[in-house]
């Protein structure tokens, strides 16, 4: 008799569905662990999470991984735009080269930024999930069960390295990287005004200097300094055009420059006149 073959697992993928749950982040809850998995999707909005002591920024479109033991939080931040936020409750779940129960993605990562294409079908599975809790149709568990399976995969599929996975087993292709890079560019997206420095930017992402330079680099092509320089001058373009009365001084400081002669220096380099050139020209 032919015995079957698991690639991912030691036996078949049969997981103990728990809970499912969708909610509109009001407040602060507290902060708290428990003794099983919970996959948490940011359906929409925005907000921060505290993870074992340390906060991170979310919105639409991460998703949150937290095995049994880990301390977290979901905090609101936005009474505007507060997040929608689904959560899954799951158990008895056994991959290869694992502990039991364990999810674990490469440096322990917990947060992930999954592909629009896979988001919009975590979505949808969730809101099966929300309507299948709803129902009273028999077999709701196990319907229950097989959107949670769905998911389960489809993060494993979109994050197991293709080359290896049949191999391996059950090895994520770290989305880190992409994710700390985002997280630079809206951080200088938000404070190009202000004065920034590679530590400051490390000590808000809570990572070394030399790892955001490295990986910044590997995935923008330019180091996180002159990212900030280059939106510096972009921003600083646009206003002259669009404020003709400002002065080239008041102009520095509006894009983070407390140094008109250096500000115009670093103009020049980018476009080949000086603020005050490039104003006439476009006057």
């Amino acid at each position: 008799m032919c015995q079957p073959q698991y690639d991912i697992t030691f036996e078949d993928l049969n997981p103990t569905f728990l809970f499912s749950c969708e909610i509109l982040r009001q407040e602060t809850e507290q902060a708290h662990r428990h003794d099983f998995i919970e996959i948490g999707i940011i359906l929409d909005g925005e907000g921060e999470f505290s993870v074992d002591d340390k906060v991170f920024p979310v919105r639409k479109g991460d998703l949150l991984l937290f095995n049994p033991g880990m301390l977290h939080q979901s905090r609101r931040i936005n009474e505007k735009e507060p997040a929608t936020e689904f959560y899954a409750g799951f158990s008895n779940i056994h991959f290869r080269n694992m502990e039991y129960n364990q999810i674990l993605f490469p440096h322990r990562t917990f947060l992930l930024r999954p592909k629009e294409k896979t988001f919009l079908h975590l979505t949808r599975l969730a809101e099966s999930m929300m309507a299948e809790s709803r129902s009273t149709q028999p077999g709701r568990y196990f319907m229950l069960k097989s959107y949670l399976t769905q998911m389960i995969l489809l993060l494993y599929r979109e994050q197991a390295e293709q080359q290896n996975s049949a191999a391996s087993g059950f090895i994520f292709e770290s989305t880190g990287k992409k994710y700390v890079v985002e997280k630079i560019v809206d951080y200088l997206e938000d404070h190009y005004t202000e004065k920034i420095s590679l530590d400051q930017i490390a000590q808000n992402m809570y990572l070394s200097p030399f790892y955001i330079s490295r990986i910044f680099k590997s995935e923008v092509g330019d180091t996180p300094i002159n990212y900030l320089i280059n939106l510096r001058m972009e921003k600083a373009r646009q206003l002259l055009r669009e404020k003709p009365n400002c002065s080239v001084q008041e102009i520095a400081l509006q894009v983070g420059y407390d140094d008109a002669y250096h500000f115009s220096k670093l103009f020049k380099k980018h476009y080949g006149n000086s603020p005050s050139q490039y104003r006439a020209r476009k006057i």
